[in-house]
């Protein structure tokens, strides 16, 4: 009899709700942690990234203007689908990575968890970070935090999953929208992630993932004039730098929010002061009596 050839799937980038192959027609192999083939994946190029920030942008006032309530439940019905396909998950990463398969849930674990956490501040972020203001003159005067927009957010490499969980929840929650840029060895968790978002009651565009080599995009993030802010998990120097020095002209917002691969799966990773780095305060006046 003969042997039977394994049909291997190929992993799409994931924009505007939808799930497009690179405009390049570019794939790359997903290899395992022994070099095995395991699958393929789309080569993101410089028109996807383009196509993703225009997306985004579509998405970002519908999202901003969803009430807290339902920024949450959407979040939340995220995290209940994850749990739903976490044995899918965790498998992802163990064939990726080469993890051991309890090593694997313990992530996929924390990674619900940080949807769930993060769900949670929705409707508090506002009203503990915002303030009522003394002024002198007959007047009420608040500030209050409000999305940035657009941001791109560069995933570390390892851990591939609770790493990017937890930097998109902590983006989006406060109705940003968002470009991930995927871990570059360990892609496929990402875009089983970007899967689970696309079932999830998540409005097109909010979230967008690109994978591929991320240094072929550094430029392009941090050049392009309609995006608001960068949130960089990826903890490398080389990165970092290139980010800066490009975004020197536009001025965009960059955070640094890397930590070390044992930490994602702290409560380090449940930083509420995250939430600030893409937010901007408002301060608003209104007459007492009025």
């Amino acid at each position: 009899m003969a042997a039977r050839l394994d049909v291997k799937k190929t992993y799409k980038l994931f924009i505007g709700g939808k799930f497009p192959r690179s405009e390049s027609g570019r794939s790359l192999p997903a290899k395992s942690a022994r070099g095995e083939h395991l699958d393929n994946y789309s080569h993101a190029s410089r028109k996807d990234f383009r196509e993703a920030v225009v997306a985004a942008r579509s998405a970002a006032d519908g999202w901003s203007r969803a009430t807290a309530y339902n920024r949450g439940q959407i979040l939340y019905r995220a995290a209940e689908i994850m749990q739903n396909r976490a044995r899918e998950l965790a498998t992802e990463i163990s064939r990726s990575t080469g993890e051991r398969a309890a090593a694997a849930n313990r992530e996929v674990t924390a990674a619900i968890d940080r949807l769930v956490h993060y769900a949670g501040w929705t409707d508090k972020y506002q009203p503990i970070f915002g303030s009522v203001n003394p002024v002198a003159s007959p007047h009420f005067n608040f500030t209050t935090p409000e999305p940035m927009g657009v941001v791109v957010v560069l995933a570390p490499d390892q851990p591939s999953l609770v790493a990017l969980v937890a930097l998109t929840a902590s983006v989006i929650l406060s109705g940003n929208t968002a470009i991930l840029i995927a871990s570059g060895p360990s892609p496929l968790p990402a875009v089983t992630f970007s899967e689970i978002l696309a079932n999830s009651d998540l409005p097109g565009g909010v979230v967008n993932l690109l994978t591929g080599p991320r240094a072929e995009l550094l430029s392009h993030i941090a050049g392009h004039m309609d995006v608001n802010a960068i949130v960089d998990g990826t903890g490398e120097a080389e990165t970092a730098a290139k980010l800066q020095a490009g975004m020197a002209v536009n001025l965009k917002r960059y955070t640094n929010h890397s930590l070390a691969a044992a930490e994602w799966l702290t409560a380090k990773a449940e930083n509420p002061y995250w939430i600030l780095d893409t937010v901007e305060f408002k301060t608003a006046w209104h007459p007492i009596g009025l």
